[in-house]
């Protein structure tokens, strides 16, 4: 297992130490092997979140866009100040939020969270819109991209280090499942996708997998990633590295590649 060599933190241990909702993001994409070489240079600056034994936890996400997908087009337009809504179900403690990503002029991610019912994952109930709402006008003083509705369901299984020091976290990913209505796909088995958080964007987490030869993977949004292999959207070429290392079996399709915004241009 790969994380037995780490010391266990609590869910209130992590909070106090490093809830992180402003911070600078990094994302790396490696094989099961690659995470197993590297875990023991982990273990000696991080400890893993342990629920009641666990160590690896289930999330479920529901994704709201706009009707001409304004979040992802923004996205793929590289817009410094874009915004990204989702429901999202920890599925192994029972709660369940509607979570804002608000992203800065200076690339900095600012995430806002709303307790939500989580019958209602795919839905944005009226405290949740005006939450969305508050968010946009409280960061960019301007409305939300509304009207929104849900657009990509997502599964994963989450494994989440925190520094000792507490100014970093570092979550890992893996058995990625996308589906919207009748169509469903899944990411590679043995591929791993790590995500460094730090107020700088250059944590211990990242000087490790650095040391080690890995560099972060550009344009590696699993939102933007699932919509393509769900085919919702084309495949954008600035999503090839990611796509094809995530999802080699599609990857190899002859889907076409494009690097023009085919969405209508108001936002």
């Amino acid at each position: 297992m790969v994380t037995s060599n780490f010391a266990p933190i609590s869910l209130a241990e992590l909070n106090a130490k490093a809830e992180m909702l402003t911070r600078l993001d990094n994302k790396y994409i490696v094989s099961q092997s690659t995470l197993a070489k590297i875990a023991p240079n982990l273990a000696e600056h991080f400890d893993v979140l342990e629920i009641d034994g666990k160590r690896e936890f289930g999330y479920q996400t529901c994704y709201f866009d706009s009707p001409t997908m304004c979040s992802f087009r923004h996205h793929v337009q590289g817009r410094r100040r874009r915004s990204k809504v989702r429901t999202r179900h920890y599925l192994d403690a029972g709660l369940c939020f509607v979570e804002v990503k608000l992203k800065t002029i200076r690339k900095v991610t600012v995430k806002k969270r709303l307790f939500h019912d989580a019958q209602f994952l795919d839905q944005l109930t009226s405290p949740a819109m005006q939450f969305v709402e508050d968010c946009h006008t409280g960061q960019y003083e301007r409305p939300s991209l509304a009207p929104y509705a849900p657009v990509m369901n997502m599964r994963y299984q989450r494994i989440t280090l925190v520094a000792h020091d507490g100014a970093e976290r570092l979550t890992i990913d893996h058995d990625l499942r996308f589906w919207n209505g009748d169509k469903e796909t899944a990411t590679a088995p043995d591929m791993f996708v790590i995500e460094t958080k730090s107020g700088f964007g250059r944590g211990v987490g990242d000087r490790i997998l650095r040391r080690n030869g890995y560099h972060p993977t550009g344009s590696c949004s699993k939102y933007c990633i699932g919509l393509a292999a769900l085919e919702i959207v084309p495949r954008f070429n600035k999503f090839l590295p990611a796509f094809k290392r995530l999802l080699p079996h599609l990857a190899i399709d002859q889907t076409p590649l494009t690097n023009e915004i085919v969405f209508a241009s108001s936002a």
